[in-house]
């Protein structure tokens, strides 16, 4: 009878995070930062169909990187939860702290049960009434939640457009306009440079009511990065 092959739980954990950090890593950034008319969603991201960044319900945004069909199944589920709970107790209930922990439940029960893990991470962003108040809720590939403030980067070399955008970020009281262009200058680098049709913006505007979700289409991005806007 031969031996069951074993390989110790540590090490099990860890090479299911190698695979899910690589597969990540491979894919284009995206950025958000907080404005003090909302928060702004900046991803790289050529596709004019395929997009990384969604809304969820009036004042909530969803953005993932890493693979698009895995992301994607996780945004339809999450679109599915808040109509439910909307529609069952209130509007006003459906809160992106909420989805993120659903979303977490989902991400670690693959990680931890499956034998591939998700190749992704995911944001869930919410405007509230002020800046203070806003939520940047990141869901990492093994179901952690992160608590994010201020701005995020998430995918490819998140960590070095992280940094770029630390050196330019001013407050939260910047404007729309400002915010975009330091999140290109961020993902862009200093070797690149990426217009309208490189980018997927996506915008929550907290002076509007009900649904406060919207796209930037490709011209009014390149007018706003030449400051024509």
């Amino acid at each position: 009878m031969s031996m069951p092959f074993y390989v110790a739980p540590e090490q099990l954990m860890k090479d299911k995070a190698d695979y899910a950090r690589k597969g990540i890593a491979r894919g284009r950034s995206l950025t958000a930062v907080v404005c003090a008319q909302g928060i702004l969603i900046t991803a790289e991201n050529p596709s004019n169909t395929l997009h990384k960044v969604s809304e969820i319900y009036d004042r909530i945004a969803f953005a993932g990187v890493g693979r698009y069909n895995e992301f994607d199944q996780l945004r339809i589920a999450g679109v599915r939860h808040a109509d439910l709970k909307g529609f069952a107790y209130s509007r006003e209930d459906v809160d992106a702290r909420s989805l993120a922990n659903a979303y977490a439940q989902t991400v670690g029960q693959i990680f931890t049960h499956e034998m591939k893990p998700l190749e992704i991470e995911i944001l869930v962003a919410e405007i509230t009434d002020t800046p203070e108040d806003d939520r940047l809720y990141h869901v990492l590939f093994d179901g952690t939640v992160v608590d994010e403030n201020h701005y995020i980067a998430l995918g490819g070399d998140a960590e070095t457009v992280r940094d770029r955008l630390a050196e330019v970020f001013g407050d939260d009281g910047q404007t729309m306009h400002t915010a975009l262009r330091a999140s290109v200058g961020a993902l862009a680098g200093p070797d690149r440079t990426l217009t309208g049709d490189d980018l997927e913006v996506a915008w929550l505007d907290r002076t509007v009511e009900g649904r406060a979700f919207r796209r930037l289409s490709d011209e009014e991005v390149d007018e706003i990065l030449a400051g024509t806007a």
